[in-house]
């Protein structure tokens, strides 16, 4: 019997896979832009994407899976939303690139062990039952010296979480955004982990989308607009993103941001 929690993520994202224009999707903006801290993170970790085998794990609309492509990684791109596996494919054909796109459970991977080079999952274990479930799955899948690479929201920010409790149809009702302790769990697993949080004094951004630009957070979804309008938002970015970097620097603070990225090796 299927997940009631998988199910109702599957219904979700397949209505919001029909919404989805590709025309408008700039699929460099998702790792390059000053506003998308994390995988500028975890780009510096990956190295040479050339010819590697690549599984992107809940992969959305497919931003991930092309963005590896353009670079000469051979992706597959799996998703629980059969709607987001074919705006992926369509996503790859209108860039250029091929990737291929299955339907599959991230906590029940249809792969032999040793098979990847990279997993790579961006937004997706906080929309899982078992995060930890998934984070095995993927260590199981790694070839040795594999790596894995994601990056999902993190429950301590009271600012944040304020911002959740508004923008309730933009997002599921199961969702659990992560215990910063995930880290020990995936030390337990691999031989290297590489980690850092983003978004402390830069969520100021998400509060003057709110009280200065009156934007309606169940009309548009921030973490989408930061990445459309990374230009307008660069110098406001920069300045808050540098005091991020002292506020990290203090005991504790790091749990308070927003987004938690781990590249760990296997």
């Amino acid at each position: 019997m299927e997940n009631k929690i998988l199910a109702k993520e599957r219904k979700f994202h397949d209505i919001w896979a029909s919404t989805i224009d590709i025309e408008g999707i700039r699929v460099v903006d998702y790792f390059e832009s000053c506003t998308a801290p994390e995988n500028r993170f975890i780009l510096k970790q990956m190295g040479n994407l050339i010819d590697k085998h690549l599984l992107d794990l809940g992969c959305g609309a497919g931003e991930n899976s092309v963005y590896f492509a353009k670079k000469g990684a051979r992706c597959l791109a799996t998703d629980y939303s059969p709607g987001m596996v074919d705006v992926a494919v369509n996503l790859a054909a209108k860039n250029s690139v091929k990737i291929e796109g299955k339907i599959m459970d991230a906590m029940a991977l249809e792969f032999p062990n040793n098979t990847f080079d990279f997993v790579y999952a961006s937004n997706l274990l906080h929309h899982l039952p078992d995060p930890k479930l998934a984070i095995r799955e993927i260590h199981r899948v790694l070839k040795p010296g594999g790596k894995a690479c994601f990056w999902d929201p993190l429950k301590h920010n009271p600012v944040i979480n304020v911002y959740r409790r508004i923008a309730t149809k933009v997002r599921t009702e199961d969702e659990t955004p992560l215990d910063i302790n995930i880290i020990d769990f995936v030390k337990s697993l691999y031989s290297q982990t590489a980690y850092d949080t983003f978004w402390l004094a830069t969520l100021g951004i998400f509060i003057g989308f709110y009280l200065i630009e009156k934007v309606d957070p169940n009309q548009e979804r921030y973490w989408k607009k930061i990445i459309i309008e990374h230009q307008r938002l660069e110098a406001i970015y920069s300045r808050l993103e540098r005091l991020d970097v002292v506020l990290k620097k203090l005991p504790l603070m790091k749990r308070f941001a927003w987004n938690l990225a781990v590249v760990a090796t296997k």
